[in-house]
């Protein structure tokens, strides 16, 4: 077996490494220096080190290290070079120093191993420019920024940021969001989604945060924040903007106040002018009672809307199971009684549809539930059920009774139309279909509606 040599261990050393004698004369080198300057054996092996290529390691700082530092300690560490160096052009190179003695007769070495860090240093001279581009695009955006790194710490805030919320640069950056002197950043909710902004690529926008804030008062901000990535340094980071929407906020608070009132004084109106025609009906003849009471039930109905936009203070989406629940009260008040015995349930999930079709839907219930208590009923006794529910892709409304079904309805005096106009009328209005199902145990309407009228 062929003894190995100390050449042989020298050149598998990944880093460029030359070997100095007691004279800086260089002894030996291995492949990967020969191949990181672009240099010969012939052109290194018995120069001195300082006399290599064109004079490039002849620096003061090397001497220095090289006379004066290793004598007296055993190795140096990381001492940079930046060069153009011959034939490979300009390279930064780190290089460590450390002295040996070859066993047996104690003659000291000097190692020398020589690691290239241009790329490295190239990349953090381009992240300290992009951090610098960076700051100062902030500083131009007018809202509030901060720059959050990955472990959730400002690493940087626009000056906007430090004006408005009084803090001094010295006392942000580095900390996280919800240590800062004022507190109204420390939202459990708000950190939740900060956390989900950059492993999952999740952004969220508008997520409000309401407090008294020192110096400014009462505040309202808007927070948006997304990840971006920093070029140079492979992190990833967080931009983090405010937005102050104090006064459209208040403002858009006092629409709906104003709104809800509007709301309310209809709903007024229009109980006044239910109670008109339940004076009337009291005064009618009786083949006009009927009709009275259908008019007085489809007003009812609309008012039960409004009453339902009062209280959700807006005229924004209705809530189908509280305005189900006020139809199913104005249809025992106008038509049953406090003594009758129909009752009327409601089985609704907790959805809401677009108010633009809160008046045909709250209709369409209405004439439904209203031919329930008409005509299903000859004893005046039963139970009526107002559902609403979405089921594969579309929304279900189904009004269910168990009375006589549809065949004996027909039959009664006076049952002939059924409000069939005006329930067909409802359904092509909001683009529905409707099923009848009936027997002598009861009927079910449902009517299909698009998934469209849901908020």
């Amino acid at each position: 077996m062929q003894a190995i040599s100390p050449q042989d261990i020298v050149d598998t050393v990944r880093e460029g490494l030359v070997i100095l004698d007691g004279d800086l004369t260089v002894v030996s080198a291995n492949r990967s220096f020969y191949g990181l300057f672009a240099v010969t054996p012939e052109e290194t092996i018995g120069r001195r080190i300082y006399d290599l290529g064109d004079g490039q390691w002849d620096a003061p700082g090397l001497r220095v290290v090289l006379e004066e530092i290793l004598p007296k300690e055993q190795n140096v560490e990381a001492f940079e070079v930046e060069h153009r160096f011959p034939r490979v052009g300009h390279r930064t190179v780190n290089l460590n120093a450390r002295k040996v003695y070859r066993l047996g007769n104690h003659v000291e070495h000097i190692l020398i191993t020589f690691y290239d860090v241009t790329d490295v240093r190239n990349e953090q001279l381009k992240a300290k420019r992009s951090a610098k581009l960076m700051q100062a695009i902030v500083d131009t955006v007018r809202d509030p920024l901060v720059i959050l790194d990955e472990n959730l710490k400002i690493s940087a805030a626009s000056r906007n940021f430090i004006e408005l919320f009084g803090d001094a640069e010295k006392d942000i950056l580095g900390r996280h969001l919800d240590e800062l002197k004022q507190g109204q950043w420390d939202v459990a909710a708000l950190k939740e989604l900060l956390e989900k902004v950059v492993p999952d690529e999740t952004p969220f926008e508008d997520f409000l945060v309401e407090d008294e804030f020192p110096t400014l008062g009462h505040r309202v901000f808007k927070l948006n924040a997304r990840k971006i990535y920093v070029p140079g340094n492979h992190v990833t980071q967080m931009l983090l903007a405010f937005e102050d929407v104090t006064e459209a906020i208040a403002a858009e608070r006092y629409k709906e106040m104003m709104a809800a009132e509007l709301a309310h004084r209809i709903k007024n109106s229009l109980t006044v002018i239910s109670a008109f025609v339940a004076f009337e009906i009291r005064r009618a003849a009786a083949p006009c009672i009927d009709g009275y009471q259908a008019m007085q039930s489809r007003i009812s109905a609309v008012a039960s809307l409004y009453d339902v936009i009062a209280q959700s203070s807006a005229f924004g989406p209705v809530d189908m199971p509280s305005y189900l629940t006020g139809i199913a009260a104005s249809i025992r008040s106008s038509l049953i009684g406090a003594d009758g015995a129909i009752t009327i349930d409601v089985a609704a999930e907790p959805l809401s549809i677009n108010a633009d079709h809160a008046v045909p839907v709250g209709l369409l219930v209405n004439e439904l539930a209203t031919n329930c208590v008409k005509y299903a009923f000859p004893d005046g006794k039963g139970k009526i059920s107002l559902g609403f529910r979405r089921r594969d892709g579309e929304v279900i409304l189904q009004v269910e009774d168990n009375g006589v079904g549809l065949d004996a309805a027909a039959s009664r005096e006076g049952s002939s139309g059924m409000g069939t106009r005006f329930v067909d009328a409802f359904v092509r209005q909001i683009g529905g279909t409707l099923a009848r199902a009936s027997g002598p145990s009861g009927t079910t309407i449902t009517v299909r509606l698009p998934a469209s009228i849901l908020q």
